[in-house]
């Protein structure tokens, strides 16, 4: 863990604080990484040395996989919508807190930066009630920031710059899965799902245990999978689990298509990438701002209503103070016995 905060220079911090969305990278038990969508809108505290997203109790399997694993990356792979010109891909690399019950000052401080993004927030007596859960009901992700690695083009080509912990050589392969390494999901499908999205992006756990991604382009794809195409020297040799995004959005991300998968990836000695896609979600978003509200809000009231008949919160509370506790315990026992 770096002990001071790490700093990254002002052409990373316009991206940072210019993007639109960014994608998350967490990682699940079996050593797999999930890639996902997220609205950045801007946050960004150099200063301190984080970054962060917000998102939902509707999501608890996602959250709890951060509490359980911290170790999360954010990669700012799309001058889209935003307010940067920068050609950066820039990666950033922390540890990650979950924010479950934020207090309103906190979420009313965010406001006038969501608007920035996003447009002035509806109001009314109908918009306040629908949308609620939306806007109130909020969880904020906050990365300590480890590393920050920027490459000169958001194709991730050239020589990479790396801010704060030094880059990990590259990962050991991993062992297959037991129910075996190929597609189970119809490969036909899934490259035509992809091929239509403008942004991918390739994620796996890499050598010090942050999740590493890398943009990729769709090069063809066949019985054995999806064949990949990464600036060279990016992907490590050998087989492992790998999570893939595709995704599009519009301005103030008034429509959306989202497609995720997981999977097994496979690169050969001369640099080869297949990925062999076994689950797959996805959805999309109207590209109408009321009708994408009143979606929002429906969606957020239903999550929040499962949330309090699961326990989600309180779950999710308990689980991030026995994972501080045991971080704490493991502190303790690292620190030198007095002489």
């Amino acid at each position: 863990m770096i002990a001071e905060p790490v700093r990254w220079s002002d052409e990373v911090d316009e991206v940072i604080r210019g993007d639109l969305a960014a994608a998350a990278a967490y990682l699940t038990q079996a050593g797999g990484a999930v890639v996902t969508a997220v609205g950045t809108v801007g946050i960004d505290r150099r200063e301190a040395g984080e970054v962060g997203f917000t998102t939902s109790l509707g999501f608890p399997k996602k959250l709890e996989r951060i509490i359980t694993d911290p170790h999360v990356t954010l990669a700012y792979h799309s001058r889209e919508h935003g307010f940067s010109a920068s050609p950066l891909f820039v990666l950033v690399q922390g540890l990650a807190s979950v924010d479950i019950r934020p207090s309103r000052e906190r979420i009313e401080a965010m406001v006038p930066q969501v608007e920035r993004f996003m447009g002035h927030v509806i109001r009314g007596p109908v918009w306040d009630r629908l949308l609620r859960e939306y806007y109130l009901e909020r969880v904020f992700v906050d990365i300590a920031v480890q590393r920050v690695v920027a490459w000169p083009d958001l194709s991730a080509s050239g020589h990479l710059q790396v801010s704060g912990a030094a880059w990990p050589g590259a990962a050991a392969p991993q062992a297959p899965p037991r129910n075996g390494t190929g597609p189970r999901v119809d490969v036909d499908r899934a490259a035509g799902r992809i091929a239509v999205l403008p942004h991918r992006l390739l994620a796996w756990r890499g050598a010090d245990g942050f999740p590493v991604m890398v943009p990729v382009e769709l090069a063809g794809h066949d019985a054995a999978g999806l064949r990949l195409v990464v600036p060279s020297g990016l992907l490590p040799p050998g087989g492992r689990r790998a999570g893939l995004l595709a995704h599009a959005y519009r301005p103030q991300l008034v429509g959306l298509s989202t497609r995720i998968f997981t999977g097994w990836l496979e690169v050969t000695s001369d640099g080869s990438a297949v990925y062999a896609p076994h689950t797959t979600k996805g959805f999309v978003a109207p590209p109408r701002k009321k009708m994408l509200l009143v979606s929002n809000g429906l969606f957020a009231k239903f999550g929040m209503w499962q949330a309090r008949r699961q326990g989600t919160a309180a779950r999710l509370e308990q689980l991030a103070a026995q994972k501080a506790s045991l971080q704490d315990l493991d502190e303790n026992l690292a620190r030198p016995s007095p002489p």
